[in-house]
């Protein structure tokens, strides 16, 4: 077999690392998680395996570290094309991360001597967590954290992406790309589920109502400004809509609505996902987003979903009967635990959490035939 070495090439600032041609052999199953939510193996049956050279290779171009092995490119903001091989003489589990913990690779096991390749197209924004720059405004430029029991990458390829189609997420805190462990959004995990070619900019903030993303320039005019024809515009708020009206929210969301579909783009309205909070083994209006001054405000999404002819992707209902299903013990592992993630927060969820609340988002794409729908592995 013949093997070409590792080269690097810089050009224009974007980084190519070219990893060795190998022999293509073998391939991945694909495997069903529980309730056939989004699981940790969404990508099976999308990497090419290989056989690799038994010698230890080096890191591609721009990588160092063993455990994480961190890759960093000075890469301008927009959506890249990043192909990665994993894998090499020693047999590895590898999950690839990117930005501000937005999961690509769930953890994928490679045997001794095999090297599997995948494909993704990356948004890269500074800051790159949370618009705002809330918990970090993290590194300028693109940076990938392989990580798992024993991670291995033989190559890495970063490429300006030609026009993909980009889904805009507009939310709060249950969406935005949490930099901080354990919080996590479902935003941040729905991105394993994506193929090359269809990218997810995610521009939620903790914190915000939906008057307020509306207002601030780092967030709603900031994702309005990017919006091309056809790209789906995924829009979530309720959490901290305490006291606002009816009027108010409906206002807000029509708005949003408006100027996207005034750009071309397709608006997607995201009623909130439940609290975990129970009156026995049943959700409390307040789990339910029935706010302080009596507004129900998933009932108000989906009635403006209706007189405005957005599709509407029921969130607060798919996540009622999840969290329900599972009971007032059970259901906490959807959350934060202090048990295991040192504080308590039934509003938050865990990686877990965030992971089954992604799936219930990505069931309801496929069930409405949504714009990412055909760009889901």
């Amino acid at each position: 077999m013949n093997l070409n070495p590792l080269v690097s090439l810089i050009k224009d600032g974007i980084v190519i690392v070219m990893g060795m041609t190998l022999q293509r052999r073998g391939r991945h199953d694909a495997r069903l998680g529980a309730a056939g939510l989004l699981t940790l193996a969404v990508l099976a049956g999308i990497g090419a395996a290989h056989t690799a050279a038994a010698a230890p290779q080096a890191l591609p171009a721009g990588c160092s570290g063993t455990s994480p092995i961190i890759c960093r490119y000075g890469v301008s903001p927009g959506n890249y094309e990043v192909t990665v091989s994993i894998g090499g003489a020693a047999a590895g589990q590898t999950e690839m991360w990117a930005e501000a913990r937005r999961l690509m690779l769930p953890a994928t096991r490679t045997a001794a001597g095999a090297v599997a390749t995948y494909s993704f197209t990356v948004n890269v924004r500074q800051p790159e967590g949370q618009p705002t720059g809330q918990g970090g405004t993290g590194n300028p430029g693109l940076d990938l954290r392989f990580a798992g029991s024993n991670p291995q990458v033989s190559a890495v390829s970063v490429q300006p992406a030609a026009q993909p189609l980009v889904a805009y997420l507009a939310g709060d805190s249950t969406v935005c790309d949490q930099s901080t462990i354990p919080y996590t959004g479902w935003g941040q995990m729905i991105t394993t589920a994506v193929r090359a070619g269809a990218v997810i900019a995610n521009y939620a903030d903790s914190g915000e109502s939906s008057g307020s993303f509306l207002s601030n320039s780092a967030l709603f005019p900031a994702l309005l400004s990017k919006v091309k024809a056809n790209d789906p515009v995924f829009i979530q708020f309720g959490h901290n809509d305490k006291q606002t009206s009816a009027t108010a929210y409906r206002n807000n969301l029509t708005t949003m609505i408006t100027r996207v579909r005034a750009k071309g783009g397709v608006p997607v309205l995201v009623t909130p996902p439940v609290r975990r909070q129970f009156n026995g083994n049943r959700l409390t209006p307040t789990a339910l987003h029935v706010n302080g001054v009596g507004v129900n405000l998933p009932t108000e999404m989906r009635a403006v979903g209706a007189a405005q002819n957005v599709p509407v992707v029921d969130l607060t209902a798919k996540s009622k009967a999840l969290v329900e299903s599972l009971g007032p013990s059970a259901s906490a592992q959807l959350f934060l635990r202090s048990s295991v993630d040192g504080v308590t927060d039934n509003t938050h969820f865990s990686q877990y959490g965030a992971t089954q609340m992604g799936g219930l988002v990505l069931q309801s794409i496929r069930e409405q035939n949504l714009p990412l729908a055909a760009h889901l592995r």
